[in-house]
């Protein structure tokens, strides 16, 4: 079977690649409008809606950058996982009932509707449809990214394809990613969540006693290894620092609440009670899943250290070297077959809240009415919002070498500011105001996108991010309490009582 390592792993992913086309083929017949295209028409079980909320936390961000991470600064990244663990319950707890009755009581099929039904205004969905897109842009080319890194990982160890480019695996898998869109929508991606979900679950426990083989002391001896070269790397908070790691309480843990395409699952199910098994199932395939993100890392830097493999051209190579050097063929194929379904289920989810924003709540925000035929234009949209991201993370991967896990971080970030102020607050808070929620959203997007392309650097290691987040509470907080409260919808005003 080592003989065929290779074959078998470019198997699984063919023939995972098969099932998307399949997946969306089948999903096309069950989408007849926008709705259906949008939400899946609010009518999920709630298995469906637990692998798809968690499967969108871990996708290439989790199983490309986080073993990534964990390979260039060491356990900082663990800060991450473990406070991403919290955030689901925070989320829940603050967003997913309300959000739930506001969608069915107007009818709501994006965030910006739900949004714009609490605070009666068109400039709150505006400002929250410009951050999807923006946000969406900068998450949507971090999994493109992600899918031709582990693409050209696979194929380049084929003698057919041994010198296969980056450029040519974005176009393979962009093309299959927008077949599979454009035909099922986000039906097309929470099925696939159902399947990609379960391999993670049972994969991120397997890959744990591989990482553990690896080593005769197995992770003991691996973090070792670790402490002996770079102390640091192996301490509580990593090369990052304390400032860094506490900033993503904020980022991760509340900030998973602000999140638009996990945000927008919690829509989708068909009973409001089904939140209380949502939960826990949620929580539990994310720790699960998580142990890959974790146990890969660890091992892949104790490795490069001990010699036992040669150092990684780049830290996001570190998932797809373990996969091919340490795991079982049978096993690296399951993997990076769940690896793509991850990466394309999340691109799935974020190309449907980009594409609803700009073809229903920016044209409705600004003349009232969204576009005559939403179904044909979210199809078409869909297209060239995938074109433009895959050319945003080409132009950000070949002209200063961002990370995977580094441009997630900051489409994640810039969510969680803008978003998790004005809606898991503004959701159980009724002085909440149309003034202190453009106000928040506009310092979030200026803050952000400040310190990342000017490269401006906070100090003491304080991330943009984290500053943002802050700034943007502050603000919706100050700003709400001084001007004049609302006078709320009767609708509206009764659903925040309960």
């Amino acid at each position: 079977m080592e003989a065929f390592r290779q074959e078998i792993i470019v198997g699984a992913v063919v023939v995972y690649m098969v099932f998307c086309v399949v997946t969306g083929l089948w999903a096309m017949r069950r989408t007849h409008n926008s709705s259906d295209f949008f939400i899946a028409g609010r009518g999920l079980g709630p298995i469906v809606v637990a692998l798809a909320l968690f499967s969108s936390t871990l996708s290439g961000f989790g199983f490309v950058g986080g073993p990534g991470l964990v390979y260039s600064i060491g356990v900082s990244s663990f800060w991450m996982v473990v406070i991403s663990s919290t955030g689901y319950a925070i989320g829940f707890f603050l967003v997913a009932k309300r959000i739930r009755m506001i969608a069915e009581l107007r009818d709501c099929i994006s965030l910006p509707d739900v949004v714009a039904a609490r605070y009666g205004s068109q400039a709150v969905r505006f400002m929250i449809a410009i951050t999807i897109v923006l946000g969406v842009m900068g998450y949507l080319a971090t999994q493109i990214l992600a899918m031709a890194v582990v693409m050209q990982a696979i194929l380049s160890g084929t003698e057919m394809f041994a010198n296969i480019g980056l450029v040519t695996c974005v176009v393979i898998s962009s093309a299959v990613l927008i077949f599979y869109c454009v035909t099922g929508g986000i039906i097309a991606s929470v099925y696939t969540d159902v399947v990609q979900g379960a391999i993670m679950i049972v994969a991120g426990t397997l890959i744990l006693f591989t990482a553990m083989n690896v080593f005769d002391g197995g992770m003991q001896e691996a973090t070792s290894i670790i402490l002996a070269d770079d102390g640091e790397a192996a301490m509580p908070y990593g090369a990052a620092g304390i400032m860094a790691s506490l900033g993503w309480f904020f980022v991760f843990g509340l900030g998973l609440a602000g999140q638009p395409h996990l945000i927008t699952k919690m829509m989708m199910n068909k009973n409001m009670s089904d939140n209380r098994t949502i939960l826990p199932m949620s929580l539990f395939g994310y720790v699960m899943a998580a142990l890959l993100w974790i146990s890969i890392g660890i091992v892949m830097r104790a490795a490069v250290i001990d010699g036992v493999v040669p150092p990684l051209a780049l830290p996001d190579d570190a998932a797809s070297v373990f996969l091919s050097v340490f795991a079982n063929p049978l096993l690296a194929g399951v993997v990076f077959a769940g690896l793509f379904a991850a990466i394309m289920s999340t691109s799935d989810a974020f190309l449907n809240i980009g594409t609803a924003a700009i073809i229903h709540d920016i044209p409705k925000a600004i003349r009232g009415k969204s576009v005559e035929n939403e179904l044909f234009w979210a199809r078409v949209v869909t297209v060239i919002l995938a074109i433009v991201a895959a050319s945003f993370a080409l132009y950000s991967h070949f002209q200063d070498a961002t990370l995977v896990a580094i441009l997630g971080a900051f489409g994640w970030g810039t969510f969680a500011a803008s978003i998790f102020p004005v809606v898991a607050v503004g959701l159980n808070w009724k002085g909440a105001t149309v003034a202190g929620a453009v106000t928040a959203i506009s310092a979030a997007l200026l803050i952000n996108f400040v310190s990342q392309l000017a490269g401006f650097t906070f100090p003491y290691g304080v991330s943009g991010q984290l500053v943002a987040f802050v700034a943007s509470m502050v603000l919706f907080i100050g700003v709400s309490l001084v001007t004049k409260k609302p006078v709320l919808d009767s609708d509206i005003d009764r659903m925040m009582d309960i």
